[in-house]
């Protein structure tokens, strides 16, 4: 080979050698988005702001209200059942409330709050041209009856009771749409006679207590605490806050829950 094209062909070569190379790459690189989904759990309160700066104790129910759990016991030789406790090993009381005299404008409140639904016995004198009041308890009690006038029962008449105790069921169906099916003899005074005029005007059972609440106070015909099965007595009067609370505060001292008695006193075809 000539030295010239030599030379040339030298030169090329150099030149593809010095030429500056393309930078490599870096490797392709996948991202890849995961949506996290947080759970959220709430607890229940156990307690609620109430009335004048109060706190009401909150109950869960331990079942479906308004779903039977027992039932009443039957009606014997036309005379109804007086029942003063439910036999129960569950650890359940009850709440009732009577007359109507003073409608308290914190009781609704505190029924609601506290998730308590309690039994309302109540007298037509009471009910009468005040049926707006207890009609806002719909749903968050039951009503049934305590006779029109309240009046001492025992040895009076039986067309005298008949008339008290069916005209008082009477009144609290027109007025505020109940389907009153137990009764509570006013003072918890009764005879042979109570108990034949309440079969008479349809009512399945009569209904006593074992403990009361009394200015703020938890009373109890026996022992010092509150006992599965026990039915407790207050009354619609101008303590009704003191007396709702100190009956709340006292079940969850004594570990027991407030349930609905007319579960527990449910028609004899009700099925449980």
């Amino acid at each position: 080979m000539r030295p010239r094209a030599m030379a040339m062909a030298l030169a090329a070569v150099v030149a593809v050698a010095c030429a500056p190379q393309p930078e490599a790459r870096p490797p392709a690189t996948t991202t890849t988005t995961t949506t996290a989904t947080t759970t959220t759990t709430t607890t229940p309160p156990t307690a609620l702001p109430g009335p004048g700066g109060t706190t009401v104790p909150v109950f869960q129910p331990p079942y479906a209200f308004g779903t039977p759990q027992q039932h009443v016991p039957p009606t014997v030789d036309g005379l109804v059942p007086v029942v003063r406790r439910i036999e129960t090993d569950r650890p359940y009381v009850f709440i009732t409330v009577d007359d109507g005299a003073v409608r308290h404008p914190a009781a609704l409140e505190l029924m609601r709050k506290s998730g308590v639904e309690p039994t309302l016995f109540l007298n037509s004198k009471h009910v009468d041209g005040h049926a707006d009041y207890f009609k806002t308890f719909q749903g968050a009690a039951r009503v049934h009856a305590h006779t029109a006038t309240h009046p001492d029962l025992t040895g009076t008449s039986y067309d005298f009771q008949r008339g008290e105790i069916c005209g008082n069921a009477d009144l609290l169906r027109g007025q505020l749409g109940a389907q009153p099916k137990l009764f509570r003899p006013p003072f918890g005074n009764f005879d042979h006679t109570t108990r034949r005029a309440a079969a008479d005007c349809g009512f399945t059972a009569l209904v006593m207590w074992t403990a009361a609440v009394n200015d703020g106070v938890v009373q109890f015909q026996a022992g010092g605490r509150l006992n599965p099965g026990d039915i407790v007595l207050m009354h619609f009067r101008t303590t009704f806050v003191e007396d709702f609370l100190a009956f709340l505060e006292r079940c969850k001292l004594d570990g027991v829950t407030p349930v609905v008695l007319e579960d527990f006193l449910a028609d004899r075809d009700a099925i449980a």
